[in-house]
């Protein structure tokens, strides 16, 4: 590591306020962050810590029946609120290890925007909106590229709002060491309408597989998805996985998805 400047903000004003330093950057989990600073990735002279901010943590039902989210809210608590949505419970129960989801937060997955995280499918395929203190942003809006949010400099996400399908699941088939998503899939559906996005397959990041959601909005069945195939140009391909490999569980885990859904 190196020296910097650890600020802990006992309110959000306080640490939108810090923020607002040019070499400053928000720490949340840091279960990224902390790595990357180890490997001088990223070397900020100061870091905002958000976990304190009672302010952002926490889940409640807003008045239009969306579960909202704090953005300091961790993996752990989000797992353990099963009956609200079970579905994204479940995904947050399949983050990383009990140490990874004790400290990570879902802001700063939302924020740091992995191609291989799991909270981007989630968000995508419910149409959420996340929330800073300027601005709501819808999700089609906000995943921009690899690493890449609509979020700008020193923007702090305060809530993620999900809009909460009839069915819903997601299908994981994860890298076995570091437990990211080698495919994950969200599939939810909203009553005939149909949304499906797709994480840690894309060199683009989180996408929406849209031939997918025509034929489920049509037929909400595995068999819906027969003769369906995403093309591997434009997938990810390394030593876990080759692109046409990983267009292939695409396919498997929207169906695995679609099954877990149709059981519940």
């Amino acid at each position: 590591m190196y020296d910097f400047e650890l600020i802990r903000p006992a309110s959000l004003a306080e640490a939108i306020d810090a923020l607002k330093d040019e070499d400053a950057q928000a720490l949340g989990g840091g279960q990224t962050l902390i790595p990357t600073l180890k490997a001088r990735l990223a070397m900020p002279s100061t870091l905002v810590c958000l976990s304190g901010l009672s302010e952002i943590v926490g889940i409640c039902d807003g008045d239009d029946g969306r579960l909202c989210i704090g953005g300091a809210t961790t993996h752990a608590q989000i797992a353990r609120d099963a009956t609200r949505f079970p579905a994204l419970a479940n995904l947050a129960g399949q983050i990383g290890d009990a140490a990874v989801r004790t400290r990570g937060t879902i802001g700063g997955s939302v924020a740091n925007n992995d191609p291989s995280a799991c909270y981007p499918a989630a968000v995508l395929a419910c149409g959420a909106e996340i929330c800073t203190p300027a601005r709501t942003i819808p999700a089609d809006d906000f995943f921009v590229g690899l690493f890449e949010t609509a979020l700008e400099e020193g923007e702090i996400i305060t809530e993620v709002r999900f809009p909460v399908p009839a069915r819903a699941a997601y299908a994981k088939f994860e890298q076995p060491a570091s437990r990211f998503a080698l495919v994950g899939v969200f599939v939810a559906d909203f009553g005939g309408d149909v949304r499906v996005a797709v994480t840690g397959a894309s060199g683009e990041g989180v996408f929406r597989w849209h031939e997918a959601e025509a034929a489920l909005s049509r037929d909400f069945s595995p068999e819906a998805l027969d003769g369906l195939a995403v093309d591997p140009d434009g997938m990810m391909s390394d030593p876990h996985g080759a692109a046409d490999y990983r267009a292939h569980l695409i396919g498997v885990m929207t169906r695995r998805a679609v099954q877990q859904a149709c059981a519940k």
